[in-house]
């Protein structure tokens, strides 16, 4: 008898019960005796019985909600990705009742991270993505998902400690000792190279954007010792307007005139390569992250040499594809998917694959 033609007649049948006690057992419904319940599991072993689980999940007729929470962004930026590649999912998910929603949190703002879980957590949902802020900040989040016994998977930041369902991002030492690596191939002969950074109140945005500056240094002290790292920071700040920007950065070479590479690991390369093209200075190049459309403006144009792409669509598709398996198909999903660490040139940028596959 070919598997996908098993019924629960046929199952019944095998194991001498009646179908209803055959339905209770593979719907895990209560009163069903210890001996009934043993006979319809040897029958499913004898049969080898798989359940249809598509079938099963679009037949019980349930819906979903699940919920993205993301930092505050503007249009244009990497968390587009995420956000694009997310509903993407959901809407090839759609015949299972999937809802996805978006919170956001103001980032280096724990107060209002507050506020937002606070509020958060009033409402009604099946599964959470998270960009994770602090480890505190995100541990509180999740101690209260975990008492409701919600899954919630991460983007961006891995956070082990959290006991996530799932991790979605690169391996963020790695990929900044990559960067440090593939920069050096070009800047091998510096004396200086410059550090652009974006902080508030000395702190980055993300701890994957401190882990891949800490593997970048690791790859400068052990392969290049002798040449001097000099910080830029551009402040993170919504007052800032572009000429503020350019007079930080117009000084800042004016005073290091030997830096000719500089290199940042968030998806902001363009506003240096943006101030080195109304400045029409060709003697700077700089290297980042994400395929962002004025990032990928900037590469076209020669001010910005290399982006490593992050895969924040996939990324986005991906976490929601993860809630699906294990909420509704009831399926192990891997607990640690790294993305792939891909370099984008002006050769390669128009033929990066942004969707999922």
């Amino acid at each position: 008898m070919a598997k996908e033609n098993i019924t629960i007649k046929d199952i019944a049948a095998r194991a001498g019960v009646s179908t209803g006690t055959v339905d209770r057992v593979l719907h895990n419904r209560p009163n069903v005796s210890k001996a009934a319940l043993e006979k319809v599991n040897k029958a499913l072993e004898e049969l080898d019985y798989r359940p249809n689980m598509y079938a099963s999940a679009l037949a019980y007729n349930k819906e979903y909600t699940f919920y993205c929470v993301l930092p505050k962004h503007e249009q244009d930026a990497y968390w587009d990705e995420i956000e694009e590649g997310a509903l993407a999912c959901t809407e090839f998910r759609r015949d299972f009742g999937i809802t996805l929603k978006f919170m956001y949190y103001e980032r280096f703002n724990a107060a209002a991270f507050t506020r937002m879980v606070r509020e958060f957590l009033t409402e009604k949902f099946d599964g959470v993505i998270i960009v994770p802020t602090t480890l505190e900040q995100t541990a509180r989040f999740t101690e209260k998902l975990q008492q409701r016994m919600i899954p919630y998977v991460l983007l961006d930041s891995y956070m082990p400690d959290l006991k996530p369902l799932s991790f979605f991002g690169q391996d963020s030492f790695a990929s900044g000792y990559f960067a440090a690596k593939m920069l050096m191939l070009i800047a091998s002969k510096e004396k200086e190279i410059a550090l652009m950074k974006q902080t508030r109140d000395g702190r980055v945005g993300s701890k994957q954007q401190a882990n891949r500056e800490t593997g970048f240094r690791h790859y400068m002290v052990d392969h290049f010792p002798e040449i001097k790292i000099t910080e830029v920071d551009l402040p993170l700040d919504e007052d800032l307007s572009k000429s503020d920007y350019d007079t930080i950065l117009e000084n800042f070479f004016k005073e290091h005139p030997l830096v000719h590479h500089c290199i940042t690991f968030n998806s902001k390369a363009h506003l240096v390569g943006e101030f080195l093209e109304r400045s029409n200075r060709r003697d700077i190049q700089i290297m980042g992250y994400d395929m962002v459309p004025k990032n990928v403006d900037c590469i076209h144009n020669g001010s910005i040499s290399f982006l490593i792409a992050q895969h924040a669509y996939q990324q986005g598709y991906a976490s929601v594809d993860a809630l699906f398996n294990a909420i509704v198909m009831k399926r192990a999903v891997n607990p640690v998917n790294y993305m792939p660490i891909e370099i984008l040139t002006k050769e390669n940028v128009d033929f990066y694959r942004r969707t999922a596959i």
